[in-house]
């Protein structure tokens, strides 16, 4: 055999004639196993302590449980029952806590495992879970962060492309080596009708086989198979030349696929479909990020609105208040009507309503956005009774950038995760086609068979009547040394020959391939152009928002100084009760429509931000620190807190 060298066993004929030869088909074994690489130590455990390389691979890999414990982050911004909030500490927590980005976590290493199994021969498999869409607030009137049509929804066409299970084209061998090892021992009685062949009327056969087998196949199509075969065979006749006796062979068996199976581009696609996919979950994790980050974004800043809104409730609330009381001095003193003190009770009771739904507003987002910075749940993280206080307010800007709508649309087809995923998915198509066309040519194999053959044994009486036979009088060492000298060598080689008639179904998953690959690139056409219509509704949403925004300030601002003007009136007799009561229920409703209108504006800027991929870029998001869970960005509570908030 070519690849034992004759040093080998020379050292192997020095042995007793009485050594086990199950000794020598371990060394053979041993010396043909291929080093063990490294694994993935990121998540799953491979490590099997003090276990030898050779059970490694049949050894279980563990995995961790999930973790379920938040952040230090979290504990860090509470000071007595409240939750001190920025908006980057909503980003940070929401990184580190929030479950559907802890899911998407394990995309990655799901997907590496799937590479493992490719690597082997292996079908891929479909894992994971798609985006999650992010939590929305109790009340977005008016509020979108996309239009209808919007690829800026969660998950918009981000998956693993090219994830087959069921395979089309020529199968895909197993690139894992393989050893076979087979021990056998018999008894056998006969009964003869011709006592002239063996000598004896009950023919005694005793048999021990051993047999070691290594095969493997490499991605180019070939396929080798290295076998060791030894029987001992001891018999009750007088009448063989050997006995007992030993046989045994050395076999090399080669088949090279030379059409269909031939190839790295046809064997390996799985592997480069599945280094594709790997690309793929990370593309989601990041759109995972900018979903949920979006998400906790709009509760935050809505938290803000509810916020000023509770405000303004509680101002419009002490003015009734202020009212109702006026009006019962002065009817006490006979200077206004009784009716009136019914008409500012009404307003005070309906103020308290509106009061009353702010707050109720205010802590059903409270408990959103709780739950969106927790792994656990609110109460498991002691946050039933803890209430955020945001730090941050919403202002806009003096003046918005200037818009260059194809620059926009430049930048946001370049930065869009959608986009990106496509153009991967349609390469692993192409990926695939490669195998699936393969699968039209004939089958077509070149064999090649290499076999040494060697015989020892104990002579007898007639044996030694014959001095040609003296060559195969030995022990285990000479039947060895036979087959390494390749004193009585085989050899074969040929080729197969496998045509399909007409070869209708390799034909149709050809063509079906080649149309869905330009459905999908049609689709990739559809994502590119609905990338412009995303760029151009977020321009113009940004637009309305903040002329809604400047009208519903100035609307406010006047309709507080017609409240201030009236109620002076009121105070000198010039005005009547009925008009400070309902200017007070307009001055409500402007507050309400410009905290709304507030709400709109940053809705609208966060929007933008997706439309153009910038999500991540404009709140200082690194993607490593995202896959750790660990943001390295320290978050503490001010020394100065604003005015108006206290610890």
């Amino acid at each position: 055999m070519g690849v034992i060298e004759t040093e080998r066993f020379n050292n192997i004929t020095t042995m007793r004639r009485t050594q086990h030869p199950v000794f020598v088909y371990a060394i053979l074994i041993l010396t043909a196993l291929p080093a063990t690489a490294a694994e993935n130590h990121i998540r799953v455990d491979s490590s099997t302590g003090s276990a030898l390389w050779l059970t490694r691979p049949y050894r279980s890999r563990s995995v961790p449980d999930i973790r379920l414990s938040n952040s230090p982050r979290l504990d860090s911004l509470i000071r007595s029952g409240n939750l001190y909030l920025t908006a980057q500490d909503v980003v940070a927590l929401a990184i580190e806590n929030n479950v559907d980005v802890e899911v998407q976590r394990y995309g990655p290493v799901l997907a590496q495992e799937v590479l493992r199994r490719a690597e082997g021969g292996g079908a891929l498999r479909s894992v994971g879970l798609p985006v999650a869409a992010g939590p929305q607030s109790v009340n977005l009137q008016g509020v979108s962060a996309g239009g209808a049509g919007s690829s800026l929804s969660a998950g918009g066409g981000v998956g693993s492309g090219g994830g087959i299970v069921t395979q089309l084209g020529p199968a895909i061998p197993s690139f894992d080596p393989s050893i076979l090892a087979f021990a056998n021992f018999q008894h056998a009685t006969i009964p003869q009708s011709n006592t002239v062949l063996t000598g004896t009327t009950s023919f005694i056969q005793d048999t021990r086989t051993y047999q070691a087998q290594y095969s493997q196949t490499w991605s180019y199509g070939l396929t080798a198979q290295v076998s060791y075969f030894s029987q001992y065979t001891k018999v009750n006749s007088q009448y063989f030349a050997l006995n007992p006796y030993t046989n045994g062979s050395v076999d090399l068996q080669l088949t090279q696929n030379l059409l269909q199976g031939f190839g790295r581009a046809v064997n390996q696609r799985n592997i480069l479909v599945q280094r594709n996919n790997l690309k793929v979950t990370d593309l989601q994790f990041k759109q995972q990020l900018i979903t949920t980050i979006s998400a906790v974004l709009n509760l935050y800043w809505d938290l803000v609105a509810y916020h000023e809104d509770v405000k303004a409730r509680q101002q419009g609330l002490a003015t009734a208040r202020q009212l109702l009381q006026d009006n019962k001095r002065q009817v006490e003193i006979g200077s206004l009507a009784e009716i009136e003190v019914t008409r500012a009770e009404a307003q005070l009771y309906a103020s308290q309503q509106d009061l009353v739904v702010a707050q109720t507003n205010l802590l059903q987002q409270e408990t959103v956005l709780k739950n969106a910075l927790v792994r656990n749940g609110v109460a498991a993280a002691g946050l039933t009774d803890v209430h955020i206080i945001p730090l941050d307010h919403i202002a806009a800007p003096a003046k918005d950038e200037p818009v260059a709508l194809e620059s926009l649309v430049s930048e946001a087809t370049e930065n869009r995760v959608e986009i990106t995923q496509n153009k991967i998915n349609l390469e692993s198509n192409k990926i695939n086609l490669a195998g699936i066309k393969n699968s039209l040519r004939p089958g077509l194999q070149a064999f090649a068979q290499l076999t040494n053959n060697g015989l020892t044994g104990d002579l007898t009486a007639i044996g030694a009547m014959n001095p040609n036979i003296y060559s195969l009088v030995g022990g285990y060492p000479n039947l060895l040394e036979q087959l390494a000298h390749r004193h009585y060598p085989n050899y074969s080689a040929g080729v197969s020959l496998n045509i399909p008639l007409r070869n209708r179904a390799a034909q149709s998953d050809y063509v079906t391939s080649q149309l869905e690959i330009r459905q999908n690139e049609l689709n990739l056409r559809k994502n590119v152009n609905q990338v412009r219509v995303d760029v151009q509704n977020a321009v113009i949403g940004l637009q309305q928002a903040r002329a809604r925004y400047e009208a519903a300030a100035r609307a406010r601002e006047l309709q507080q100084q017609t409240l201030d003007a009236d109620q002076k009136k009121y105070a000198l007799g010039a005005a009547t009760a009925f008009q400070v009561v309902q200017d007070q229920r307009d001055l409500a409703a402007a507050q309400s429509t410009e905290v709304q209108a507030m709400a709109n504006y940053t809705h609208a800027r966060i929007a933008m931000d997706q439309a153009l991929g910038r999500t991540l870029e404009v709140n200082h998001v690194s993607i490593a620190e995202a896959m750790n869970g660990d943001v390295s960005r320290q978050s503490a509570l001010p020394a100065q807190l604003p005015k108006g908030v206290q610890p």
